[in-house]
């Protein structure tokens, strides 16, 4: 039962004196925070840190609700507002018609067919980073997979999207990322934050490594615009496009800005669902037994092709079970324009509201032992017969992600050529855990073990989280 003051219902949950010593433990332990929230209070909570009052729903009706039937209601808010210092005013935190302005020159470029003629380029990339790993099957010497993912994903985005081949420069990039990604985290989740000119410590390592993704991705947009041309790609109809009222293109900022969230966004969240797949892979044979099969059918030792997707179903079940556990992006914020009803509970103007896909992904009254590896929970009868919004990894209604389809295709490729090649394992007791920062990374990368296909697989190892 909710709490009633001044006539509106409260839903249950937590009151600390400030909103400084929740913030720590959030900051500490978020997933364990809202985990906890969810089994203390239910579906519906509201945590009151002094007069600082945010809304947490869990159950896929409300999902439904704010995501889709009442969209409208709902902007980004200061939460993600603060990741502007990172990628400005992009198609991620934008608003209003800006956003659906950009959303519809940026919208052709994920069309079906234009993503079915970028396949033979995820393939080529995919072919040329496991190429590179031959000397370490032989080796057998941990390396960091994880990092190895956002180089493949980083190299596939540069060529597919902007015509622009980034392999010499994902390492620096990568790191560049790491960085950025972990102190806006912290910002996002802190109560006050200091400005970024403020010659902090974090504000420094910020600024410098913000300044290199701001090094690489104005280089992009100037060799373009220096090579003039027409190249079809994502790029292309950024710096194409112009206002249907005055007839002006894009600034320089603006391409920037919308270039970073691409450049973020297309690379990061997939590496890091290929990341626990191959995690959670290396625990469970049968499946990769299963998966060695389909592809042996499907494709036999010969690359992939768009017209061999629909016979690769489990390669993509892999990584949307994968998602489930580990979604990317752990958490969704939203703010309330006018009052509404969500979940039973009334939410006044100016609320904030997070949903959680890391708690609804395990919902135990949706999914069937949800702390299990399994998956056949996205055979199509099995996706048919649950909630649509118990499953949420790429948000949902007008602000699903654009690069949905894009990363499906693309994450389905490169396990269907792996499973042709290699076999990842763990070292022996190593403890994989989630580090949620922007997006839910294996805390300090992901050292695994290649093998040839086909070779004795490594015992089992522990997880945490």
């Amino acid at each position: 039962m909710g709490m009633w003051r001044e006539g509106r219902a409260y839903p249950p949950g937590p009151a600390y004196l400030t909103p400084f010593g929740v913030g720590r433990t959030m900051r500490r332990d978020p997933l364990a925070f809202v985990s906890g929230l969810a089994r203390d209070y239910g579906d519906s909570v509201l945590v009151r840190m002094g007069p600082v009052h945010f809304y947490m729903f869990f159950h896929p009706d409300a999902v439904k609700h704010v995501l889709q039937e009442n969209h409208q209601n709902y902007v980004k808010g200061p939460i993600i507002g603060r990741v502007k210092v990172l990628i400005g005013e992009g198609l991620f935190t934008s608003e209003g018609s800006f956003w659906r302005r950009q959303r519809r020159l940026a919208q052709p470029a994920f069309h079906r067919d234009r993503i079915a003629g970028l396949v033979d380029t995820m393939v080529r990339c995919t072919a040329e980073r496991l190429d590179g790993w031959a000397p370490r099957a032989a080796e057998r010497t941990p390396f960091d997979v994880a990092e190895e993912m956002s180089a493949l994903t980083l190299t596939i985005v540069g060529r597919a999207l902007f015509g622009r081949d980034l392999s010499g420069e994902a390492a620096a990039a990568g790191r560049a990322l790491g960085v950025t990604l972990e102190i806006a985290a912290e910002r996002a989740m802190s109560y006050a934050v200091l400005p970024l000119a403020i010659p902090t410590a974090r504000n420094r390592a910020f600024r410098r490594a913000r300044r290199v993704l701001d090094d690489l991705v104005y280089q992009m947009i100037d060799a373009r615009r220096q090579g003039g041309g027409e190249a079809g790609d994502l790029l292309s109809m950024l710096m194409a496009a112009r206002d249907e009222e005055t007839g002006e293109g894009m600034t320089r900022r603006q391409l920037r800005d919308e270039v970073m969230t691409f450049f973020l966004a297309g690379h990061e969240t997939t590496a890091v669902a290929l990341s626990w797949t191959w995690s959670l892979l290396a625990n469970h044979s049968d499946v990769v037994e299963r998966l060695r099969r389909e592809v042996a059918d499907a494709l036999g030792t010969r690359s992939p092709t768009i017209a061999d997707l629909p016979n690769l179903p489990l390669c993509r079940q892999v990584v949307e079970e994968a998602m489930r556990l580990y979604p990317p992006v752990w958490g969704v914020g939203r703010q309330a324009l006018k009052e509404d009803t969500v979940g039973g509970y009334r939410i006044p103007a100016g609320a904030i509201l997070s949903l959680s896909p890391w708690v609804t992904h395990r919902h135990s009254a949706i999914w069937a032992d949800p702390d299990r590896f399994d998956p056949d929970r996205f055979a199509p009868d099995q996706v048919r017969s649950r909630p649509k919004h118990a499953y949420f990894p790429f948000s949902s209604g007008p602000r699903l992600c654009i690069g949905e389809t894009f990363a499906l295709v693309e994450a389905q490729i490169v396990v269907a050529m792996m499973m042709q090649r290699y076999a990842l394992a763990l070292p022996a007791g190593a403890m994989v855990v989630p580090e949620p920062h922007l997006t839910l990374r294996p805390r300090g990368g992901l050292p695994m073990i290649l093998r040839p296909a086909g070779a004795p697989a490594a015992p089992r190892v522990a997880r945490a989280g």
